[in-house]
């Protein structure tokens, strides 16, 4: 029964981001895009208000003793820098091929673009592959191999406490409420970014984050498992508490639905909330007529978007995460590994973009 309050609070929330990111055109890589081609910073400082509003607010249940980071798959005391680089780079340049991250694919695909699906479908396949396949072999054996033991968990607030032995909940409570409120005086210091579109769109993702965080991490804990007499985090993939991501649950989403009928597949925070988006997104376009069929332009769009897909599927199980789940769910947690992560996505999506143009300079030449 539980599990069915965290599964019904999960897909919820996932509708309302759906729904939200329909409505705002929220898009991390449009983000990028947009700054690089139209100098219009609109859309990045609407991310900056969704990962400062959901830092304020996981470190905020941190402090007040509902969660911990550690708990999560983000804070490990292992900082496995160099997956961190180069799964996050490999998933910035995949998603401008595609034109648009994971979570971006599901949105539009509730609006009726058939190229997301292509791009959902071979995301999947590819990020299965890491987490348990032939690239997961890889993975392990490679970057997964290189790593920096700390002596605390990798988030600022046990790293601080570990260094200057601190209350460590309180120094979340601080460290979360001064960074988040740094990210918003920025995101918020321009008009572009208090327009009505930003602030829904920033507000409303990065509280719809921090309301996954405590479906998972606070309504579905168990302090004492009867079958392990350990604690546990009920309906979800990693056994820890788990936030919005849509690399690995969409992988997981598609092994559900390929082994329906296999009793041991189950529905998880991931599974239902990849469903949740798609829904959200699909009634605001077809409650604002903005659904629309929509079908690869060429073969080179098509092969973009085939390469795109791909990458993401690698690159977002490599680096733990998307530009939402590390991007947004992960820097909630202030875990070094989430900002390299993020640094990497960033910078693999101006490469994307450079090499867009230079494609279409000398096309064109």
């Amino acid at each position: 029964m539980l599990a069915h309050h965290v599964l019904w609070a999960a897909f919820a929330l996932a509708v309302l981001f759906g729904a939200i990111a329909q409505r705002t055109q929220f898009c991390t890589m449009g983000a990028v895009a947009d700054v690089v081609h139209l100098g219009d910073w609109t859309r990045m400082r609407m991310w900056s208000t969704a990962i400062g509003v959901a830092m304020i607010g996981f470190n905020a249940m941190v402090a007040l003793g509902w969660l911990e980071a550690g708990k999560s798959i983000y804070a490990a005391p292992r900082l496995m820098w160099l997956s961190m680089l180069v799964g996050g780079a490999m998933f910035g340049f995949g998603m401008v091929l595609a034109s648009g991250c994971g979570s971006r694919a599901l949105v539009r695909l509730g609006g009726g673009n058939l190229k997301s699906l292509v791009v959902f479908i071979v995301l999947a396949l590819r990020a299965f592959a890491t987490l348990k396949g032939l690239t997961a072999v890889l993975r392990v054996a490679t970057v997964d191999a290189v790593a920096v033991e700390l002596p605390a968990g990798q988030d600022l607030p046990s790293l601080f406490a570990a260094a200057t032995g601190w209350p460590k909940l309180p120094l979340a409570g601080v460290l979360g409420a001064s960074l988040g409120a740094l990210l918003l005086a920025w995101a918020w210091a321009k008009p572009e970014g208090r327009g009505r579109d930003a602030l829904l769109g920033g507000l409303g993702i990065g509280a719809v984050v921090a309301g996954v965080w405590w479906a998972s991490g606070r309504l579905g804990y168990v302090p004492e498992d009867p079958n392990t007499l350990q604690e546990a985090f009920v309906a979800t993939n990693s056994h820890r508490m788990e936030s919005l991501s849509f690399v690995a649950p969409v992988a997981y989403a598609i092994d559900w639905l390929m082994f329906f009928s296999d009793k041991s597949k189950t529905l998880t925070l991931g599974i239902v909330a990849t469903a949740g988006v798609i829904v959200g997104s699909a009634i605001v376009a077809l409650a604002t007529r903005r659904f629309r069929w929509e079908g690869f332009a060429s073969v080179e769009d098509t092969a973009n978007h085939l390469a795109g897909a791909a990458l993401m599927g690698v690159g977002g199980v490599t680096a733990l995460g998307c530009t939402i789940g590390q991007g947004v769910s992960g820097v909630s947690t202030l875990a070094l590994g989430s900002f390299l992560a993020l640094a990497a996505i960033v910078g693999g999506a101006l490469l994307a973009l450079r090499y867009l143009g230079w494609r279409v300079e000398r096309s064109m030449a």
